[in-house]
């Protein structure tokens, strides 16, 4: 995927796809985006439905109100849910306008086709139009003639028309003149606009969000995340540090910050927190968001912020901004509005990162369906199948990066940020009928999960908002802003199912925003949005319980299994003997138990006050074990009561004679 840009004059568009280099001249038309007015908000839903209207339409699902840049349709394609506006004839006389409700200075349009499986629908040139009062229409010109802005040459490619000169109306009007030959009149749209100061304009003052947390609200490349990565660091040089978890396919380094009280160290009883964003390259806003936590929780650390302060001493959190840097890079070169839906999405090797883990699930679940062979599948910590760890597999090396950071620290809780809709989706991401592809798909701490997606959307500005309009086809207000990943759409090998299969890790999904790739103008809301639910669930890493295993001489014991009863599914300690079991308030009967020691079983409470509950165990080893310690201590050799009375018959024959 790529983008096309048109000059007004009509005399010169180039196209930018997935090649490396560009000229001095496209990467000024990228640069000159930038510059120019940021979007109205189509795209963002800035824009509601009720601004957008048109000529005619061919049926409801292809309204006015779908014609919005990057909008996906639905599976079928429906009455619902279709991707783009289509007029209901295909003649000059069909329009879609937008209401801004202010005056604006209109600078440009962005245009795509329709999206769709099955037909090829786009508009190739058309006329603008704008008004103060939706009746009395002047057309943009070019000379003394209307000006024909050059459209698209197929579906998903956004192509950008700047106006010749700004035009202050309130009212713009999107005239097609010709369409693909095959198909209809069809298009999806974004306005670049700036609105005009009105203080008079009730409507706007009550919808302007501002933020007050001074952040460094901009796009990052790759050069500039490393380097404001350093700034905080040299800020917060005693609770921050820099590290990278390896690189990317085109060697960039995948860079984390910690941020803890002693960072570079694990503190034997406290949890650790990761929170991943940029899997997929083009999905921009979890990456900046990242950024601005950062640079948030150093802020108001250094500030005194009490909440903050407890959480930094009493976490251990990893935020890893960029898992796929070089998908952001071709991302970023496009910018914000002309990137497409998925240019940068994957790796430079073209692989999807958030499912090219290996598939735990389908070990698990056929050795439970096996119930009359012994089981060899344990129901955590499912090891990795040996084809995965091959050189010859299809797995990306970041992948690999993620897999070794997850196996050597012992994440409790985490979260991946991605884009394109507003849902937290959690485990199961896998459907267990091989023949569906939705399907509730619950693990077996399904509550908890339910709990961590819920803690997270309910603190959102937005997500469980009922009047919210849906982002493209789904409305997952029923359940309050969460989705069990494999009923919305099945994955096999993702993050999340391979995080609770494999290691300590609950895992969820957590997308940001409709918009994945929004204008650096709305960064500040973006963060007004997600600012309490960011730090809400980093603090349920300590719901639960939590405590030591040890021997009897006061030791930690590594890999002891923690079992829950009713729930199945284990935890393992990590190598000091401590331990983080994420629970919703209840009572629990815990037990604890490692090879060569007796077990122990407990009732462990966890209440509604935020804290996990401490509960501790102490095994003693077993008679077996201290028997094997005995004979290791005499050189592996078994003591034989009978050979050794054979011997001293020997020596005292020695001494008669």
């Amino acid at each position: 995927m790529g983008f096309c840009y048109s000059s007004l004059s009509g005399r010169r568009r180039s196209c930018y796809g997935n090649h490396r280099g560009r000229s001095s001249q496209e990467a000024a038309d990228s640069g000159s985006l930038r510059r120019s007015c940021p979007p109205l908000g189509l795209e963002t839903l800035k824009i509601t439905d009720f601004q957008l209207h048109a000529s005619t339409s061919k049926r409801y699902g292809l309204g006015a109100h779908r014609g919005r840049l990057n909008i996906q349709a639905g599976i079928n394609e429906n009455d619902f849910y279709d991707g783009a506006w289509c007029a209901g004839r295909n003649d000059l006389h069909q329009w879609i306008e937008v209401d801004a409700r202010r005056l604006t200075k209109f600078t440009g349009v962005i245009t795509q086709g329709r999206n769709s499986l099955w037909l090829s629908d786009w508009v190739t040139s058309y006329k603008v139009m704008v008004s103060n009062d939706s009746h009395t229409w002047v057309t943009v010109k070019n000379g003394s003639g209307d000006m024909i802005f050059e459209g698209n040459s197929e579906k998903e490619i956004p192509v950008l028309n700047e106006l010749p000169v700004p035009m202050v109306a309130r009212y713009i009007r999107i005239n097609p003149q010709s369409w693909f030959d095959n198909g209809s009149i069809c298009m999806r749209m974004e306005i670049l606009g700036c609105p005009l100061p009105d203080p008079n304009n009730y409507y706007h003052r009550r919808n302007e969000m501002t933020t007050t947390d001074d952040l460094d609200f901009k796009h990052h490349n790759y050069k500039e995340m490393r380097q404001l990565m350093k700034v905080v660091n040299e800020m917060c040089p005693n609770i921050t540090r820099i590290y990278n978890i390896g690189k990317s396919h085109q060697g960039l380094k995948l860079y984390a910050v910690e941020i803890s009280d002693h960072p570079g160290e694990h503190e034997v009883g406290e949890p650790e927190f990761h929170y991943i964003a940029g899997a997929h390259g083009n999905e921009v806003l979890g990456r900046e968001l990242m950024l601005l936590l950062m640079q948030f929780l150093c802020q108001e650390y250094l500030a005194g912020n009490a909440r903050i302060v407890r959480l930094v001493e009493e976490t251990r959190i990893h935020i890893l901004p960029s898992l796929n840097p070089d998908g952001y890079e071709k991302a970023y070169e496009g910018g914000s509005e002309l990137g497409g839906w998925s240019l940068g999405r994957w790796t430079h090797d073209g692989i999807d990162i958030n499912n090219n883990f290996p598939d735990l699930n389908t070990l698990l679940w056929e050795a439970e369906d096996r119930q009359n062979i012994p089981r060899k599948v344990p129901n955590h910590y499912i090891a990795i199948p040996e084809w995965f760890l091959s050189e010859n597999a299809t797995v990306a090396v970041e992948t690999r990066a993620v897999i070794a950071w997850m196996e050597k620290i012992p994440f409790v809780l985490g979260g991946n940020l991605q884009g394109g809709e507003l849902v937290v989706a959690y485990p199961y991401d896998m459907v267990r009928s091989m023949w569906k592809t939705q399907e509730h798909s619950p693990t077996p701490d399904d509550h908890v999960f339910r709990w961590l997606a819920y803690s997270y959307a309910s603190t959102h500005r937005l997500m469980t908002d009922a009047r919210r309009r849906v982002c493209h086809t789904e409305d997952f207000q029923k359940e309050d802003g969460t989705v069990n990943g494999a009923s919305w759409h099945t994955v096999a090998g993702s993050l999340n199912d391979f995080s609770y299969l494999h290691t300590n890790c609950f895992e969820l999904s957590i997308y940001v925003g409709c918009d994945k790739y929004p204008h650096e103008s709305e960064l500040p809301e973006e963060w007004e949005n997600n600012r309490e639910s960011l730090i809400v669930f980093m603090e349920q890493v300590h719901r639960g319980i939590k405590g030591m295993v040890r021997d009897s001489h006061g030791k930690g014991i590594p890999n002891a299994v923690i079992s829950v009863e009713g729930v199945n599914h284990d935890i393992r300690t990590a190598s000091d003997g401590d331990y983080w079991r994420l629970l919703n308030p209840g009572e629990y009967v815990v037990t604890a138990k490692a090879e060569g020691f007796t077990s122990s079983t407990k009732n462990c409470m966890v209440g509604y006050d935020m804290g996990a509950t401490h509960c501790d165990f102490t095994l003693s080893k077993t008679n077996l074990a201290r028997i094997r310690e005995i004979m290791e201590k005499f050189g592996k050799q078994p003591i034989s009561l009978p050979a050794r009375r054979l011997k001293l018959r020997g020596r005292k024959r020695r001494q008669r004679g």
